[in-house]
């Protein structure tokens, strides 16, 4: 069944559909983003950086990454280096950009990408399927931006251009089969990854969440939401259910040590929220406030004047702080880090906060 066969009746779909992935190319040609990931004009693309790049993006800005993708690609240019990085130096590497699993299908994806396809990223889309951390948008996305092939590549920008050109009236998530069958009807044969790219530069900059630019879109002639006056209400999302909130207590646990002043860290269990990360230890998350449950030693602890938040994907949460001080051989299991260079430790951002907070008192 061809692909524009395969969109709801109920769609509107733009006059000439063949003619939306010319006029956006040439848009892109003379307004494409400098990044440092992206092959400049008559450059060969190169694999790892396109994989890397659309695995940091992902429900993460280009501001954040800009910076850690040029730290990360100063440290390990290549799958063969990261392949054999130490886990814990990831994972620290990776700390603040969140959805932590992603660090994790990083190295383990290098490490089969080294061990059995000769260091080199498989060119086909199924064959990348194949790969640790390869869902469909990121094989989609390395198949046709790394090596030119035709695939649907939907992103969360290309999702809101694409219900906006054919005001998709069903409200997400039940729409993306419509979304994904009306991109593959405009996506052309050539220049695929090119087309992924301007669709995603589009969303970015003139199709935005809110007030689109509309009289600025090389595509305005063809979007059936601009032509209704009713652009910015697409796509349509139902109301999102209130977050579950949780509470905890973080543990600042502090000595004197041979190097000056150190404090608990632990490693986080490797599966789970924020697995294999360093952490300051933690009670358990719950309902209500747990007080010095799970404290990792007995101490004398401190509530201090202090409430972490923080958001998470599917709850909140708001930890308690106290501290405490560990005298003469406090059995304590974890390592001892030196306070002076807990930024060198890679601790999530919930945890940083929470540092940064203790670090303040202290200081105070």
């Amino acid at each position: 069944m061809d692909a524009k066969d395969s969109i709801a009746p109920s769609l509107h779909e733009p006059a000439d559909p063949s003619a939306i992935a010319p006029a956006l190319l040439d848009w892109y040609d003379r307004h494409r983003r400098d990044l440092p990931w992206r092959a400049k004009p008559g450059e060969t693309p190169e694999p790892y950086r396109v994989w890397l790049s659309e695995v940091m993006l992902q429900q993460t800005t280009v501001v954040t990454v800009r910076p850690r993708f040029i730290a990360w690609t100063q440290r390990w240019p290549t799958f063969a280096d990261l392949a054999a990085a130490d886990e814990a130096d990831v994972m620290a590497a990776w700390a603040g950009l969140g959805y932590y699993a992603r660090a994790r299908n990083l190295l383990a994806a290098a490490r089969v990408i080294a061990a059995e396809h000769g260091g080199e990223l498989p060119r086909t889309e199924a064959a990348l399927r194949g790969l640790p951390g390869f869902g469909a948008y990121t094989a989609a996305a390395v198949a046709a931006i790394a090596f030119g092939a035709r695939a649907v590549v939907v992103d969360a920008n290309v999702e809101r251009v694409v219900a906006r050109l054919f005001a998709i009236a069903t409200p997400l998530p039940a729409a993306r089969p419509a979304v994904r069958a009306a991109t593959d009807a405009i996506t052309p044969e050539h220049r695929a990854g090119d087309f992924a790219q301007a669709m995603m530069d589009l969303g970015q900059a003139v199709c935005t969440v809110r007030r689109p630019k509309c009289l600025l879109c090389p595509l305005n002639a063809h979007c059936a939401a601009q032509a209704s006056g009713e652009a910015e209400r697409y796509p349509i999302k139902k109301p999102k259910p209130e977050r579950p909130h949780r509470h905890g207590t973080i543990f600042w646990l502090t000595r004197d040590g041979v190097n000056g002043r150190e404090v608990l860290l632990v490693r986080r269990p490797d599966t789970g929220l924020l697995g294999g990360m360093r952490a300051l230890p933690t009670g358990p998350w719950q309902d209500t406030q747990p007080g010095v449950a799970g404290a990792p030693v007995d101490a004398d602890w401190c509530a201090l004047n202090v409430q972490v938040s923080h958001g998470f994907t599917h709850f909140t949460l708001d930890l308690a702080l106290v501290t405490g001080e560990a005298h003469g051989k406090v059995e304590a299991t974890g390592e001892w880090w030196p306070i002076a260079t807990l930024g060198e430790a890679g601790l999530p951002t919930v945890f940083a906060k929470a540092a940064r907070a203790a670090m303040g008192m202290e200081a105070g």
